[in-house]
């Protein structure tokens, strides 16, 4: 048995973790996804007595509250639910906020807009853990649940191809990330106002392994041709609804369809990590066929922060009584 404990304090970002934690993180994440069948005699099910996290979100949210709220409760914790009013800066300094919940939690789950607002939170409290739940820049935790569906679908990730089509958004920087980290190729195929940022493009080399590399394409046939697996998003996320009429008229051209789809290998998996708009950049056609895996996407939500959890808040050297294997 080892420890699949890490020293970092927070998850603000993928690259919080070195290729060695996520690969632990997904071996983690596979094991208390079996377990779960075993209810409260899985190992794992008072691993976190006795702790409290609190949660405190700016946006809206389905799946991100839903699996965190029940990954703290199936891991033994107490869940503190933040009313929203709680505003990050709004009703009183995000330091202040940070100084005072670090007297009572062990950790915040935060979806909150900007990135700098997380990081301003963790740094004003050097004892708290701090998730990153989504910002405008990244959604870390929607990559563990993406890396573990292709994991479970394709075995060793390394060599393999994803094509990112449409927005460069937080869920295409989190996801390259990982997937760099993992050995997997990145084709991202955007109009030239929705590219992937030029600073994600240095992270993601700077940590690609096994020779991964990250492509940027301007035309999405280009970059799903011969893809393992074609990822799409919303073209308008949360705080953008004013520029809907605009995004939808230039990414157009983006959809992904049966005929995008034919372009990628055989039985290429479809990927989305929802909220879904059929018709905008997928069809119902794509996103209800065999090889969509959306849905098991979205399940893995749960066991993905669950093993995030884990890692971050057990004790040090907690085993917690898995057998993964040596790397």
């Amino acid at each position: 048995m080892i420890p699949a404990t890490v020293t970092r304090k927070d998850f603000l970002s993928v690259l919080d973790f070195d290729a060695t934690d996520l690969e632990r993180c997904l071996r983690l994440a596979a094991q208390v996804k079996a377990d779960r069948t075993l209810g409260r005699l899985a190992p794992t099910a008072e691993t976190l007595s006795g702790r409290h996290v609190a949660m405190l979100f700016d946006k809206p949210s389905l799946r991100t509250r839903t699996t965190f709220e029940i990954a703290i409760r199936e891991l033994g914790g107490h869940l503190v639910a933040l009313q929203p009013d709680v505003a990050l800066g709004r009703r009183e300094p995000v330091a202040d906020v940070a100084r005072n919940l670090e007297r009572w939690v062990d950790a915040v789950i935060i979806r909150t807009f900007s990135q700098d607002v997380l990081q301003e939170f963790a740094a004003a409290a050097p004892r708290l853990h701090v998730v990153n739940a989504l910002t405008d820049q990244e959604h870390p935790c929607q990559a563990l649940a993406d890396v573990l569906t292709l994991q479970e679908h394709f075995g060793l990730l390394r060599g393999r191809t994803i094509a990112y089509v449409g927005d460069g958004n937080n869920v295409a920087t989190s996801l390259t990330h990982a997937a760099a980290m993992l050995g997997v190729h990145v084709h991202v195929a955007s109009p030239e106002p929705y590219q992937l940022p030029h600073a994600v493009v240095q992270q993601a080399t700077s940590v690609a392994r096994h020779g991964a590399r990250l492509r940027l394409f301007s035309d999405a046939a280009d970059a799903v041709a011969g893809a393992d697996a074609v990822y799409t998003d919303t073209w308008t996320s949360m705080g953008q609804e004013t520029e809907a009429d605009i995004r939808r008229r230039v990414l157009a051209p983006y959809q992904v369809n049966d005929e995008l789809m034919a372009l990628a290998r055989p039985g290429a998996l479809f990927m989305h990590c929802l909220p879904a708009h059929r018709g905008d950049e997928v069809t119902a056609d794509v996103f209800e066929s065999d090889v969509s895996v959306v849905f098991d996407q979205a399940e893995n939500r749960l066991h993905g922060q669950k093993a995030l959890l884990l890692m971050l808040l057990a004790g040090r050297g907690a085993d917690f009584g898995l057998r993964m294997a040596v790397d």
